[in-house]
């Protein structure tokens, strides 16, 4: 789904590339801005060219986060009930036709494109939550770490591979197949999903009798009575849910910006290719699913080991995920003459940043298991919300300048991850909250 949610941030260096300013006098020559015969042959002939303002696409953009704002939360409350399988393969499947609906939505007009992105967000909206319910009654304690960080490495992995391979495809192909192939790769995936996943591990056909459990026996402590009711009292007043909260908003501002813009940037800045750009703006994305595993396998060693307490290590692992591409974003601006040293900061954002898999974006596991799809949804809703005014703001602030808001769009992600830090580190906890370890509770 990731590959589905970044498709257009690849295709719109070609769907715009018409209406764009001409490049740098020194820019290289055989890289025209609108010539589409150039000697590189930058774009398919075929493909059509839309008028899109950077406010516009900034929209386009973050439009995808509005529907997936809007069944975030309930799909996470839901699949805690109903089960997970069934509403991950619908979001998936939804999410994969309207891919494959994109480009004639773009020939129909902008507005419907929008109509098309949000509709989107709301099918991956419901895959997003209903993993933790998964990860609740397949993941035990210890192996936590390691077994989420191996999933959350996916969405790294396919976002390098649509930047890698979206260029190509734009070029031999048109940008309309960038959506067609990950789309129909998408529907492909869903097959295999209903084929081979299950809710718990009670009900799989294919494991063993040692590893179940052995899954079973190590989750026998954790809280996982059915209910119908939310302790949302107790969660409002709940101090350590907040620090998760501010967590995910700063995490994703930043993250949402180098998703969503990192391929514009390479091609403004670094003054490349399409193709040039897809391979560069993928590389930060492998680096942040190798961080990712490892992450993951370094938390779960320390854990293990008993060499760090389990908030000591939420706490690491979240402040060197929010800190060092803080670090790295307030830089950017200052080296973008150099460019492997621009290049060498793009890949350390993405790695670092995801180093988060181990600390704040797993806590909810920790403090509150039975409500674990519920909070997410939650939790990625806040995301989700950073997410929306990152992009538009982005979008403003290029428009207004490019060199100079640039520099502002990195010096306020920074800001929003050094608040996000603080205030996790002030009010993180790990352990098990009494409201999660209530069984009868009282409908509000």
């Amino acid at each position: 789904m990731i590959t589905q949610r970044v498709s257009l941030s690849i295709a719109i260096i070609a769907m715009v590339n018409g209406t764009q300013q001409p490049a740098p006098a020194n820019a290289s020559a055989d890289r025209p801005l609108q010539d589409p015969s150039g000697p590189i042959g930058e774009f398919h002939a075929g493909s059509s060219v839309y008028a899109w303002s950077p406010e516009t696409q900034g929209i386009l953009f973050s439009s995808i986060s509005y529907g997936i704002l809007l069944t975030l939360i309930p799909s996470g409350y839901l699949a805690g009930i109903f089960g997970a399988k069934h509403m991950l393969g619908a979001g998936l499947l939804a999410s994969s036709l309207l891919s494959l609906c994109t480009p004639l939505a773009a020939d129909l007009g902008v507005s419907l494109v929008m109509v098309i992105r949000v509709a989107q967000g709301m099918a991956q909206g419901m895959a997003w939550t209903g993993q933790f319910t998964i990860w609740a009654k397949w993941a035990p304690p210890l192996e936590r770490s390691k077994l989420t960080s191996i999933a959350g490495s996916g969405a790294a992995l396919g976002s390098s591979l649509i930047l890698c391979v979206g260029g190509l495809i734009s070029q031999a192909l048109g940008w309309p197949f960038i959506f067609y192939i990950f789309g129909g790769l998408g529907c492909v995936c869903c097959l295999l999903w209903f084929t081979v996943i299950y809710d718990d591990p009670m009900g799989h056909p294919c494991i063993s009798l040692r590893e179940q459990e052995h899954i079973v026996s190590s989750l026998a402590q954790q809280p996982t009575s059915p209910r119908r009711s939310v302790p949302l009292k107790a969660m409002a007043r709940c101090l350590p849910l907040w620090a998760i909260f501010s967590g995910f908003f700063s995490h994703f501002w930043l993250c949402t910006v180098i998703v969503t813009y990192l391929p514009t940037y390479v091609s403004s800045v670094l003054h490349v290719s399409i193709r040039e750009s897809g391979v560069l703006s993928a590389l930060p994305f492998v680096a942040a699913s190798t961080c990712t595993v490892l992450g993951g396998q370094l938390a779960d060693f320390l854990l293990s080991r008993d060499l760090l307490g389990l908030l000591t290590v939420r706490k690491l692992f979240s402040a060197l995920g929010l800190l060092l591409p803080s670090l790295c974003a307030v830089a950017l601006p200052f080296v973008a003459s150099s460019y492997m040293t621009t290049v060498v900061l793009l890949i350390l954002i993405p790695g670092t940043s995801n180093l988060c898999d181990s600390g704040f974006i797993i806590n909810t596991l920790d403090i509150a298991p039975r409500y674990a799809s519920f909070l997410m949804g939650i939790s990625r809703g806040f995301g989700l919300l950073a997410g929306i005014i990152s992009s538009t703001a982005t979008g403003f602030l290029i428009s207004q300048d490019s060199a100079s808001g640039w520099r502002h769009v990195f010096f306020l992600a920074a800001a929003v991850n050094l608040f996000g830090l603080v205030f996790y580190l002030t009010f993180g906890r790990a352990e098990l909250q009494d409201w999660a370890k209530e069984r009868t509770l009282t409908r509000l």
